[in-house]
């Protein structure tokens, strides 16, 4: 056995009072109660005391209770220099109790110390301070050896059972409390997560449309100022007024998805490429997404669409949907733009994350997105588990 064992202490969890379980707290308030009132029945019963014996008795169970109490919140505290000092006050105490023919009072305190010190103290103090407990228990005793033998047998089996639940009890109590925290992180990194994720949906919904309204905004402030046409700032203005009707559209599918009511995602493709002008195919058999994977397809068929239109207006753009055996591919491409077709005007626009947040709404997933130049083109390709 190792050495540390005879000098670890039992866990503090299992010696803590139990808080909340009221029944338990009465049945050992009651319990104390109980043997209170055993101890001081049988040290005044019988008349041996009279006069100031009886103050002096009294005095001494008084003392013999206040040194048992501190040494509970010795062990309880585990200092033991003090409980040791405390424990051999008890036995000091014991025998003057005996001395003074207060045998009841005697043997409860030598039984009662051997046992506690069994289950609060280290093992090496405790076995000792049981062994000279009970050791003077039995020179004190009148009983037969039998009688006495069966006493010790019984109070060390005893103490050794309730060295186990406290011992057991700390174990359960670390658990709950190991539990508890990783449940408390668990939740944590759920928020982060959320936050996470909410972010991703404020920077796919607004930073197109915001920063495409701020391009024809400065755009018509710009010719204001260099007195353009009237009709072409109208234009802008107008331009920028669609761009916001769209961000709000767009705003409120993101809040619908954030709460989980998401359109089937092919209606959201008929939609998208509709508006667009770009052709749909769609392969395999249709069926129900998880809200997770449906987002991601919706967010990359967007802002793959997008990109056609900000970067290579005029192009012949694609998309195509296929629903493979444990997974679903999104694929949008794009022809070489026509010769001499002016490079897009909101092709300035944008944070420049578009695309680093669709390969990594894809990676969150498990899945993985493709993106390059193909052909003169440009071809996005996003497959994630469904």
């Amino acid at each position: 056995m190792a050495e540390w064992y005879w000098t670890r202490w039992p866990s503090r969890e299992g010696l803590a009072r139990e808080v909340g379980r009221w029944p338990r707290r009465v049945l050992s308030l009651l319990g104390r109660t109980v043997l209170l009132v055993v101890v001081c029945w049988g040290t005044f019963s019988g008349g041996k005391y009279a006069g100031w014996a009886v103050v002096v008795v009294a005095a001494g169970l008084l003392g013999v209770a206040a040194l048992a109490t501190g040494y509970f919140r010795a062990t309880r505290e585990q200092r033991l220099a003090l409980s040791l000092g405390l424990a051999a006050a008890l036995l000091g105490s014991a025998w003057l109790a005996n001395w003074g023919q207060a045998y009841l009072l005697a043997d409860f305190v030598w039984c009662g110390l051997a046992v506690v010190g069994m289950v609060r103290l280290p093992p090496a103090p405790g076995l000792l301070t049981a062994a000279a407990a009970l050791g003077s228990y039995t020179a004190a005793s009148w009983a037969s050896w039998v009688s006495i033998f069966a006493t010790i047998g019984g109070l060390g089996l005893l103490g050794y059972l309730l060295r186990l639940d406290v011992e057991a009890r700390g174990t359960a109590r670390q658990l709950l409390m190991q539990e508890r925290a990783a449940r408390a992180a668990e939740a944590e990194s759920a928020a982060l997560a959320e936050r996470a994720r909410i972010a991703r949906e404020i920077h796919d919904v607004l930073a197109h449309s915001l920063s495409a309204q701020l391009v024809h905004l400065e755009a018509a402030r710009l010719m204001l100022d260099a007195g353009t046409d009237r009709g072409q700032i109208r234009e802008r203005v107008v331009a920028a007024r669609r761009m916001a009707q769209d961000g709000l559209v767009e705003t409120r599918q993101a809040l619908s998805a954030l709460r989980g009511e998401l359109t089937p995602v092919g209606e959201f493709l008929v939609e998208l490429t509709g508006r667009e002008r770009a052709s749909l195919t769609v392969t395999g058999t249709p069926r129900p997404l998880p809200a997770e994977a449906a987002l991601a397809v919706r967010r990359t068929a967007q802002e793959a669409v997008t990109n056609v239109r900000k970067h290579a207006p005029g192009a012949r753009c694609t998309v195509e949907l296929r629903y493979l055996a444990e997974a679903v591919e999104l694929e949008v491409r794009n022809s070489r733009p026509p010769r001499g077709e002016p490079s897009g005007e909101l092709a300035a626009s944008g944070s420049g994350y578009g695309l680093l947040g669709m390969r990594e709404r894809a990676e969150l997933l498990g899945g993985t997105l493709l993106a390059g130049p193909e052909d003169g083109g440009w071809r996005v390709l996003l497959q994630v588990p469904a």
